[in-house]
Formats: C-alpha cells, sequence, structure tokens
C-alpha cells in the first residue's frame, strides 16, 4: 500500500478559490509543471522562492508515493519587455548590451539559474524544455487555432481572437476578470491598431530587421508569442490535461489566463485541474527592487555582501526561513528574521542529531504515532510548511525534556521519532543534515581543514586554466555551502570562514 492512500491531500485551487482534495488523473502518477524563468539575468530571490515553493510540492508528492513527471520550462524566447505584446526581447536586449549572442546569454544565466538551485538543494526537474527548442510544435499549434477560426493573421502576426473565443468558453476564469470589465478598462495602445480587439495577445510576432532572435514559419519570418510555449511544453510532455500547474502569483493573468485559452482552443479540453500559485517576497516591508537599492541576490545572501545583511547565510538557513510561511502568503525578508531562523534552524538539527543518544524508558510521555499524523495532516492541509515546522519544534521541546530527564520515550518510539524527523526535515522540506554547518564540530584540527580547503583552490585554479568554468564555479558554490567563500585577489585565490 502506498502512503498516498492513506493521506487525503488538500490543495488550494486558484480555479475554483478554495481547497480541494486531490485526486491525479490517473492513480499514482502525478504531472505537474511549473513556468520556469526566462533566462536574461541573474535569478532572483523571489524567483527562489517560488521554485523552492513547488520543490516542496514535488518532494512531499514523491514522498508520499507517487510517481511524478515534473516539467519546469527555460523560457528563451518570445518574453519582450514589461511582459508586452510590442517591445524589444528581453534576452535580445542583454544580448545587445553585453555585446554576445543571444544564446550566450541564455547559457549564461541558465547555468547560473542552475547553480543557484542547487545551493538551495532543490530537485532537478524530469525534464526542463526550452521555447527555442519547441519552435516546429508552437507554428503547428498556431496552425491548429486557426484552423478552429480562434486566430488571425495580420501582417506576419498572428493574434488569439478573445472576443470569439469568450462567446464559448470563460476568458477570465482563472483570474476571475470579466471581458466585459476587461474591453471597459482597456485603452488603445500605439501598435496595436491591426489587432481586432485590444485583448487579443500575439501567437506569432514579426520579426522586424533589427531582431536577432527569429525563425520560418508559414507566416513569415519571426518568433513565438510569450505565452504559447508553455502550453506547447506541458501538453507535449504531460497531454492535453494534467494535475498541476504552477508558477507565481504575477503571472495569473495574463499569462496562465492565456494558457487555458490556447490550451483549450487547441484540444477542446480543461488543460489544468489544480492551478497553484506562490506569493511574492519582499525585504525589509517593500517590493524588491534593483534601482532603489531594496534587493538582494541569493549570492550575496550566501556572502553577506549586501547592505541589508549584517551577515553571510547558508542556503539551507534561507530556505528555512523562506519554508516558515505558507508558500501562498506574503513573505518579508530581513537580517533579524534570517538571523533568528538560523539560531531555529540550528535548534532543530541539533535536537534531530541528539535523538540517537537518548536513553529509553518503558513508557513515553507523549504518543509519537499522534504527534506524526499531526505532520502529515499539516502537510496535507495545502503543503502548510510552517504549520509542519510548528510540530517539528515541538519535537525538539520533548526531545530536550527527555535529555533532561523531565520525560521519558521507550525505544520504539524514538526509532518512530527518529525517522519521523529526518523524513520530514530532509526528505520533505529539503534541509541539509547539521554536518553541513560551519559550527558543527567534526574532529578536524583547524589546520587540516585549512589543507583541504587549499587543495580545492588547486583544483579549481587548473579548472580555470583548462577554461572548464562549470567545475570551477561548482567549487567555489559548494565551498560556500560550508560557509567557505574564496577570493581571487591579484596575489592568487583566498579564503574565508563567513558567519
Amino acid at each position: 500500500m502506498k502512503l498516498y492512500e492513506s493521506q487525503e491531500l488538500k490543495i488550494y485551487n486558484s480555479l475554483s478559490g478554495e481547497k480541494e482534495l486531490f485526486k491525479p488523473i490517473i492513480k499514482g502518477h502525478v504531472g505537474m509543471y511549473v513556468c520556469g524563468p526566462t533566462v536574461y539575468n541573474n535569478v532572483h530571490l523571489g524567483n527562489c522562492r517560488t521554485f523552492i515553493s513547488f520543490d516542496l510540492v514535488y518532494r512531499y508528492l514523491k514522498h508520499l508515493g507517487y510517481k511524478v513527471r515534473y516539467v519546469r520550462n527555460i523560457t528563451d524566447a518570445g518574453h519582450l519587455e514589461n511582459d508586452a505584446e510590442e517591445g524589444e526581447d528581453r534576452i535580445a536586449k542583454k544580448a545587445r548590451l553585453e555585446e554576445l549572442e543571444p544564446m550566450e546569454i541564455v547559457q549564461k544565466y541558465t547555468v547560473d539559474f542552475h547553480d543557484i538551485l542547487r545551493l538551495f538543494n532543490n530537485y532537478a526537474p524530469s525534464i526542463e524544455p526550452t521555447a527555442t527548442g519547441h519552435i516546429v510544435e508552437q507554428i503547428e499549434a498556431i496552425k491548429t487555432i486557426i484552423d478552429r477560426g480562434l486566430a488571425y493573421v495580420v501582417n506576419g502576426n498572428v493574434y488569439f481572437d478573445v472576443i470569439k473565443y469568450n462567446k464559448e468558453n470563460h476568458y477570465g476564469i482563472l483570474s476571475g476578470r470579466k471581458i466585459e470589465e476587461l474591453i471597459a478598462n482597456t485603452r488603445t495602445l500605439t501598435g496595436q491598431s491591426e489587432k481586432k480587439n485590444p485583448q487579443d495577445f500575439a501567437l506569432w510576432k514579426k520579426a522586424e530587421p533589427q531582431h536577432i532572435m527569429r525563425w520560418p514559419s508559414p507566416w513569415g519570418i519571426g518568433f513565438p508569442g510569450w505565452h504559447l510555449e508553455c502550453t506547447v511544453m506541458s501538453s507535449k510532455y504531460l497531454g492535453d490535461s494534467f494535475d498541476i500547474h504552477g508558477g507565481g502569483m504575477d503571472l495569473k493573468f495574463p499569462h496562465h489566463e492565456c494558457e487555458i485559452a490556447q490550451g483549450k482552443a487547441v484540444s477542446g479540453k480543461d488543460p489544468v485541474n489544480y492551478w497553484m500559485h506562490a506569493n511574492m517576497l519582499t525585504l525589509n516591508g517593500k517590493k524588491m527592487a534593483k534601482s532603489t537599492g531594496n534587493n538582494i541576490l541569493p549570492r550575496e545572501l550566501f556572502t553577506g555582501e549586501n547592505k541589508n545583511l549584517s551577515k553571510a547565510y547558508a542556503p539551507s538557513v534561507a530556505r528555512f526561513f523562506m519554508l516558515q510561511a505558507n508558500y501562498r502568503s506574503v513573505l518579508d525578508f530581513s537580517d533579524e528574521a534570517l538571523q533568528a531562523a538560523e539560531k531555529a534552524y540550528i535548534k532543530l538539527l541539533e535536537a534531530i542529531q541528539s535523538i540517537e543518544y537518548l536513553e529509553t524508558s518503558s513508557s513515553s510521555s507523549i504518543e509519537v504515532s499522534k504527534w506524526k499524523a499531526n505532520c502529515y495532516n499539516a502537510m496535507n492541509d495545502d503543503f502548510n510548511s510552517p504549520v509542519l515546522i510548528a510540530h517539528l519544534f515541538e519535537a525538539v521541546k520533548f526531545i530536550n525534556n527527555v535529555k533532561a530527564e523531565k520525560a521519558q520515550i521507550t525505544e520504539s518510539d524514538k526509532q518512530l521519532l527518529q525517522k519521523t524527523m529526518k523524513d520530514f526535515t530532509f526528505d520533505v522540506l529539503g534541509l541539509k543534515p547539521l554536518k553541513n554547518l560551519k559550527d558543527q564540530k567534526v574532529g578536524n584540527s583547524t589546520k587540516h581543514i585549512n589543507g583541504l580547503v587549499e587543495i580545492l583552490i588547486e583544483l579549481r585554479n587548473k579548472a580555470r586554466a583548462d577554461k572548464d568554468f562549470k567545475t570551477a564555479d561548482l567549487i567555489r558554490d559548494q565551498l560556500l555551502t560550508e560557509n567557505i567563500e574564496l577570493k581571487d585577489t591579484k596575489d592568487g585565490t583566498v579564503f574565508k570562514m563567513t558567519n
């Protein structure tokens, strides 16, 4: 019997605005799609929170015994500035500014994205398709939508006919918007006059001569609209209808709304059963923005090199902090909150490590099986990680009481407690064991540690000399997870212990 057969998981469905009992289309199997990054810049913490939230979902579904196919795309073309219908492609613009080829930009920031999520201990998705790798499929989807009378061609551009679609469907079903209100609130913008309706969105855009990223199509040289790639890639790898679609709250409209319309226009089916949206991240009570300086990049968080931070924080500490809030809640980052999270994190991991050495008795002071059920109840309530963490700290208090001989535990309950704590802390929450903290004493002398770091620095220098920058960056990043920061100077590479 699989664990999911004894658990009743409820998911907050953005489509209904309610928590619904989760029933996958195929028993024992889950298809999940999450909108990935547009790789034109370093991934920011807000993005990281979204991907950590869905890593939690992925981990828990796997823990329950589901076979999960997790698809997360890479947007490497078609995403215009300000999510608009006109303007420059974000990647092409970055390529022009950095004087690189667009695919060099894509590679550079895709590597950064993967490196950062690896530091946060995220699982890799099952499939990670790219927009440029599915141009043919996007063109075929457009042909189908045109054939069904729900798109039209104007001057090499193809637009989705929202008004015509809405006659038999509800455009706005996810965001709760009504087409009449959208029409009333729309102002005619320059460059949109060729559309039948201002609400119509691009499926294919004609490439101007200066546009770097361009492909041939039946409608001329151009590039796909941003919304289309997710419809095509999700249906290709998960089917016309699948279980879960996730992303940031900011994608609900128009991106996900357009996905629903496109999916239904192509297949005639509702594409997704459960829509999930992660909320935003703020810093010191304000929106994160580079322009105001109220911003932290992940690597700045790990090194402490940011005016908003008093010190460096390990990636697992930041992950633990993020999971202390429900994924649907706004979360405010601050130095004080991170310090508190770090103390709690160490306290939790120290308690887990000490379970093995607890003295056992003939009876237990708490019902460990009931406590375990409460942990599952928390996660079954729309992946409620803060409530789960609260239950874990109930166990921490109990463990410390047993150590102080103020409580008792049987051998069987001790084994159950240890397994459950490890399952939820490491497998589900995705935190790292205490041995990864710099202040854990493992019997090695400082001299021995210094010698090992010097060997790794030599290996990194060799990798850099061989132009194997991926390996060089990996060594640097892995040392950073151990709170060892490397700094390249004119006299060579030096290191220091952070935090």
